[in-house]
């Protein structure tokens, strides 16, 4: 059970107490259902409390002296606000994994400027009760003539809608924001930049912007948690015999010295070249899938190289070639 638990918090199994509470106060400041208006957050946010509550009944000492210190977020201590904003924000892998600025674009509403978010400006307009036609008066139950409940008995209902935004007192308004994304951050990571969401209002403080890393796919490179992953074609005489290629990687080639093997293909990994480290995560592996690739075509003078070395070759099989010198023993006698 707790493993599932671990896994709603998001939190390795050998998570300690204080990375747990840390991933439920993340997660539950996120989807508390006074924060966010998703229709599953109340039950996202309801896993989330159950499966904390069942690691800190695992824990419990040490777990419950951390509570102490840090009261859990919870209704009785969330600040009224208004709605938060969520968006995603697309960025390059190149641009996540250095770092970048970027500005970005989006509404939000702000108290009607007509009538202060009132909802009412303007001249008094007068419109007929719906439920009683005007009357004032509509039947019950025994047929008999009673007041609308509606318009007490008026027949008809005196407003002052605003013009401008209809009577909801709210209008939309275009923001431009610059901002910065921090190096390292993986898909799925959020930015939460505090009262940029909606506009505070009446008693409401401003809502937060949320924004939610979204990695485009790359030509070359293949995220995997930090590693990054991709696939080169390399000459099979490079494998065979050693030496040093280029490896493109995210802040520049590099150069690597293959060891001399045979021309299969085989897996390279260079630790702490791949995506870069954030906070106590360490930079991942760059890990490269070699495929070897065999000469399809040969002038003469690569010709004559590789006749030059296959005779060097056959001059002593026994350690180059065991195979054939073995089958010329057998079926040549030599």
């Amino acid at each position: 059970m707790t493993g599932d638990q671990h896994a709603i918090l998001g939190v390795a199994s050998d998570a300690s107490p204080a990375e747990i509470k840390r991933a439920y106060r993340r997660l539950a400041m996120r989807w508390h259902p006074d924060r966010n208006t998703d229709p599953a957050a109340s039950e996202r946010f309801r896993l989330i409390r159950a499966a904390y509550e069942q690691l800190v009944a695992v824990d419990a000492p040490e777990t419950a002296k951390s509570d102490a210190a840090e009261p859990e977020p919870g209704p009785e201590e969330s600040v009224a606000k208004a709605a938060d904003i969520r968006l995603n924000l697309e960025i390059s892998l190149e641009a996540a994994a250095s770092g970048c600025r970027r500005t970005i674009d989006y509404t939000r509403g702000k108290p009607c400027p007509t009538c202060a978010g009132s909802g009412e400006a303007g001249m008094t307009r007068t419109r007929f009760c719906g439920a009683c036609h005007g009357s004032g008066r509509v039947r019950d139950a025994q047929r008999g003539l009673v007041g609308c409940d509606a318009c007490a008995g008026r027949g008809f209902f005196s407003e002052r809608i605003c013009p401008d935004c209809g009577g909801s007192g709210r209008e939309s308004t275009a923001v431009s924001l610059e901002i910065r994304v921090p190096p390292g951050m993986l898909p799925g990571d959020e930015l939460r930049l505090a009262g940029q969401g909606e506009a505070a209002r009446d008693q409401l403080a401003a809502g937060d912007l949320f924004l939610t890393i979204v990695i485009r796919s790359h030509p070359l490179f293949e995220l995997r948690g930090r590693d990054l992953h991709f696939s080169m074609p390399v000459s099979a005489l490079a494998l065979l015999a050693g030496g040093e290629i280029e490896l493109p990687a995210l802040a520049g080639a590099l150069h690597c010295v293959l060891d001399a093997g045979a021309a299969t293909p085989r897996e390279l990994r260079l630790p702490g070249k791949g995506y870069p480290g954030r906070g106590k995560h360490p930079a991942g592996d760059l890990v490269v899938d070699l495929r070897p690739v065999f000469p399809s075509a040969l002038n003469a003078r690569q010709r004559k190289l590789l006749l030059q070395a296959n005779a060097a070759l056959l001059d002593e099989a026994s350690g180059s070639l065991p195979e054939i010198s073995a089958w010329n023993r057998q079926h040549l006698g030599r």
